[in-house]
């Protein structure tokens, strides 16, 4: 609101100050006209620096009688000025606007008639700025709460979703374990405790008949043998492969980067990703980790893309952005990196730097 009143304060002065100088005053009077003008802006222009609302009023009356003075010993235009103070004064005690305009009637019967018409236009165009300043100041303070509290529901919601991811992944960890202990339970500790049964029975006909405790002795290697073999098979099913660890760590990567960076990244791939070793993903990963590291520094890129291809015989990882590129690229450590990389395990890397920005590693495959 402090703006709007400094703009209708500059509006009516600048029409004194035109209007003033257009009637030809004699030069000591313009002089002190000059004079007047710049300790009006000096005193009006202080008002919004205090933020005490009692400094404030003693300077908006300051104003207002410096401007009754100068209207009777200079100018009667300077009582244009007038309806602003007095509007400024009342609304910074109360939020009643007609209150503030009733207040600017009365110094109408001290002011020549001549200039009756322009104090009430005056008064009255301040009036409306004053009103609509205060009912957009009022929108926009509404606006500004329920953004702040929109704001806040958002924030509780996002606390409350990652409190409930946590939970989730605490009760997945849970039944994965109880799951796990009960296949170990059924599978394995059956068939431990058959073969203990046996060794226990073998033991005590170990004396007597040593055929039949040879027998049961055999059962029990058996038994052990296939239970070590179930074990095999459990822990098998329970690691993940290579492949599924290398392309859902490459997945999470490009998700992290569009939500923590703001880009519009994506990922692809095609053909047999069981050739790729975890070597050959792990050098996947740190080039891809790298290009785009130098796409967000320098490609001012809105877009990046990751790509990954298995041919008949290379492993084709490609990083492109729609970024500003390079016509000749200067190798930095950056890259140089990636090189070593990709040759210690017989590949090359590739860069393009003529639309936009692309990285390609190439391995060779068959390494499994």
């Amino acid at each position: 609101m402090e703006l709007w009143t400094i703009g209708n304060k500059a509006v009516v002065l600048g029409y004194l100050v035109m209007a003033s100088f257009l009637m030809n005053f004699a030069s000591a009077a313009s002089s002190w006209h000059i004079l007047s003008y710049l300790l009006y802006l000096a005193v009006n222009i202080t008002v919004p620096i205090f933020k005490n609302i009692r400094l404030k009023q003693t300077l908006i009356a300051c104003s207002a009688a410096f401007v009754i003075v100068c209207a009777i010993r200079l100018d009667p235009l300077f009582l244009l000025l007038l309806p602003i103070n007095v509007y400024e004064f009342v609304s910074s005690c109360s939020d009643r606007r007609l209150l503030a305009f009733v207040c600017m009637l009365p110094p109408l019967l001290f002011i020549p008639s001549d200039l009756i018409p322009l104090y009430l236009l005056s008064a009255l165009l301040s009036y409306l700025l004053y009103a609509c300043g205060s009912g957009l100041s009022g929108r926009l303070e509404n606006e500004r709460e329920k953004m702040r509290g929109e704001l806040q529901r958002l924030a509780r919601t996002l606390s409350e979703n990652n409190e409930y991811i946590r939970q989730s992944e605490y009760t997945i960890k849970l039944e994965e374990r109880n799951r796990l202990s009960q296949q170990i339970h059924d599978d394995v500790g059956h068939a431990m405790a058959g073969a203990l049964i046996q060794m226990e029975a073998a033991r005590r006909l170990l004396a007597a008949d040593r055929d039949k405790a040879s027998e049961l002795l055999g059962n029990a290697v058996a038994i052990s043998k296939d239970g070590l073999e179930r074990i095999r098979l459990t822990l098998k099913d329970m690691k993940p492969r290579p492949e599924e660890m290398g392309i859902n760590r490459l997945r999470l990567f490009v998700d992290e980067l569009a939500a923590r960076e703001g880009v519009a990244a994506t990922l692809a791939y095609d053909g047999d990703i069981d050739a790729i070793t975890p070597l050959q993903w792990k050098i996947i990963q740190q080039n891809a980790t790298e290009a785009v590291t130098n796409t967000l520094k320098y490609a001012q890129a809105t877009a990046i893309h990751v790509e990954v291809r298995v041919l008949n015989k290379l492993i084709k990882a490609v990083v492109s952005d729609n970024g500003v590129g390079a016509e000749k690229v200067v190798k930095g450590l950056g890259m140089v990196g990636m090189e070593e990389r990709a040759a210690s395990a017989g590949g090359t890397v590739i860069v393009d730097g003529t639309n936009g920005f692309t990285v390609t590693t190439l391995l060779p495959c068959g390494g499994r």
